[in-house]
């Protein structure tokens, strides 16, 4: 079992807007982010691909892994995820392809099957809503096939892609992905930041199932965890209470900007066990709950790699929660 000082971590940012704040500043904000997580030794910096949500500001999410891979130097920025079905499978080899070139060896994509949005967001994007559920193999196989070098007779090729080699990963928060994952050869990471309910379950699937692959000999397994760290418990529970007032505004059909901490939530017991799900993999206190909340995690996942999200209203708590989870990881 490998202890925390021995893995990678990472960071995944949802690009999240602030009530009352302006999305320059998100964007802003995603950049002394990703400049912090590189100078604090962080592996990856993913941004995950949501549409029409109100407080996600990463819709083009293509777009701003450009924008951080540019103002960074040599961390791996990537996506966590972009989801297949929204796409064409040539945009996104085009898309990644020319990420990789101009930033090559940073650039990782991360595939998924959700919408990343609501029904008319859907239809607005033209997507068919059955889309990934009976084809994404097909439509992964085609994407590689863009990405890989090209085959004898290929007629359509990815200019820029080709021949990328891009890294795949595969996200998912059921056994889908990890079955696809194992199955492909492929690394996968499980959102336990948003849905923990079948992390174990989706983790014994993909080692269960693993095939050796190009890619990979031997299966390499990374869990996303929700983790607010600050100089003591009690200010840390403080500060998860924007975490925890977004999750209930989309219980309530009521999606927000992130909202500042209070000292108190005005819910229900029904509502409360319900935000408590979504957050059950949560690593929430001072440094020391932290480090051995994290090494918990690994414990009981043997994950290969953990990425870290942290979801705070101020832009420098969230810096602060990073580099006191990096003090605790290099201890």
């Amino acid at each position: 079992m490998p202890r925390l000082n021995e893995i990678p971590l990472s960071v995944l940012d949802l690009a999240p807007i602030r009530e009352g704040g302006a999305i320059a500043d998100t964007f802003r904000e995603s950049v002394d982010l990703a400049r912090c997580a590189e100078r604090l030794g962080f592996t990856r910096y993913w941004l995950a691909e949501h549409h029409g949500i109100e407080g996600i500001a990463s819709a083009a999410t293509a777009v701003l892994i450009g924008h951080v891979a540019g103002a960074t130097e040599s961390i791996r920025v990537g996506s966590g995820g972009i989801m297949l079905p929204n796409h064409p499978p040539l945009v996104i080899a085009e898309q990644f392809g020319t990420l990789e070139t101009l930033y090559p060896g940073r650039i990782d994509l991360g595939l998924g099957r959700a919408p990343g949005s609501d029904g008319p967001t859907m239809a607005a994007l033209r997507r068919d809503p059955h889309a990934g559920i009976d084809d994404f193999p097909q439509r992964l196989a085609e994407l590689e096939g863009f990405l890989d070098e090209a085959w004898p007779g290929q007629r359509v090729r990815a200019v820029p892609g080709q021949g990328t080699r891009v890294p795949r990963w595969l996200l998912g928060s059921s056994d889908f992905s990890a079955r696809l994952a194992a199955l492909e050869g492929l690394p996968f990471a499980f959102a336990a930041q948003f849905a923990p309910a079948r992390l174990q379950e989706a983790l014994r699937l993909y080692r269960d199932n693993f095939r050796p692959s190009a890619v990979l000999e031997a299966p390499h397994a990374m869990v996303g965890l929700p983790v607010i760290a600050a100089d003591n418990d009690l200010q840390a529970e403080y500060l998860a209470s924007t975490a925890r007032r977004k999750f209930l505004g989309l219980i309530r059909g009521a999606p927000t900007r992130a909202l500042p901490p209070v000292e108190t939530l005005d819910w229900s017991p029904r509502e409360q066990a319900q935000v408590e799900q979504f957050l059950g993999a949560a690593v929430i206190g001072g440094p020391e709950t932290v480090r051995e909340g994290l090494e918990r995690v690994l414990a009981e996942t043997d994950a290969d790699e953990l990425m870290l999200h942290t979801d705070v209203y101020a832009a420098e708590d969230r810096l602060r929660s990073y580099e006191l989870v990096a003090e605790a990881w290099r201890a």
